[in-house]
């Protein structure tokens, strides 16, 4: 389940989307609100940083010992590990590591691509969730994926994404499996959520080549174009991962 996200979790769009639940939880005494949150697939705790940093707890499990290990690096040098725990696991092995209903946010993001069993995933998500806490999500799309492929000139890894029941462009594929809108809704609410809020994320900066972003400004405006097309209905399909925000 481990894997590199440095590039969904640099989105801008994402960490606004992940800051909007955020502001769901309880407010403390000294006015400032306080999640416990689980970051499922965590890693190295790129994102796990950024949401101790703003006062929350979070637990990442990942079954790789050398990510945990970084993270702990990663937490002591930003002055948050206090406040971040890391737990070696798997995700249907959260109701063993977990309390169940004990968190307010769990964040499920590049995992449904990569482990065994989708809907048993989501099932130990809903478990490890308080009634009403909520459930990021974030997957990688397949029609994206195609376009992607077909305009960088591959168009036979194109043609074999849209061929393969899984959504893969071929044996070296990262990725097992690839998803869309329809199949992911359908999966969170057989697992027991409410899909309240789908986003698109990275509609354009993966279809822009590097090439064509050659100044600052140019990436600004990239980004700003990417926040403009996350909530546009139109464009959902074409955006490389859908953020999807869910109620237990």
């Amino acid at each position: 389940m481990s894997k590199d996200r440095s590039g969904t979790r640099a989105s801008a769009v994402l960490w606004d989307g992940v800051r909007r639940l955020l502001e769901g939880c309880a407010t403390g005494s000294d006015g400032q609100r306080r999640c416990s949150v689980v970051d499922l697939g965590g890693g190295t705790g790129g994102l796990a940083v950024r949401i101790a940093s703003l006062g929350h707890t979070v637990t990442v499990v990942d079954p790789s010992p050398d990510a945990l290990a970084a993270l702990a690096q990663r937490t002591a040098e930003a002055g948050v590990a206090a406040r971040v725990r890391g737990v070696q696991g798997d995700a249907t092995d959260l109701a063993a590591l977990l309390p169940a209903a004990g968190a307010d946010l769990l964040l499920c993001h590049g995992v449904l691509e990569v482990v065994d069993e989708l809907l048993a995933t989501l099932r130990a998500a809903a478990g490890a969730l308080r009634p009403g806490g909520s459930l990021s999500l974030l997957v990688a799309q397949w029609p994206a994926a195609v376009l992607a492929r077909a305009l960088s000139g591959s168009a036979a890894q194109a043609l074999r994404l849209l061929e393969d029941p899984d959504r893969r462009w071929g044996a070296a594929d990262p990725l097992r499996r690839r998803l869309d809108r329809a199949a992911v809704t359908a999966l969170a609410v057989e697992a027991g959520f409410t899909v309240t809020q789908v986003e698109g994320v990275r509609t354009f900066s993966e279809l822009v080549p590097g090439a064509s972003v050659g100044s600052d400004a140019d990436l600004d405006l990239l980004r700003r174009l990417d926040a403009q097309a996350a909530h546009v209905e139109e464009l959902l399909p074409l955006a490389a991962h859908l953020h999807l925000h869910a109620r237990r």
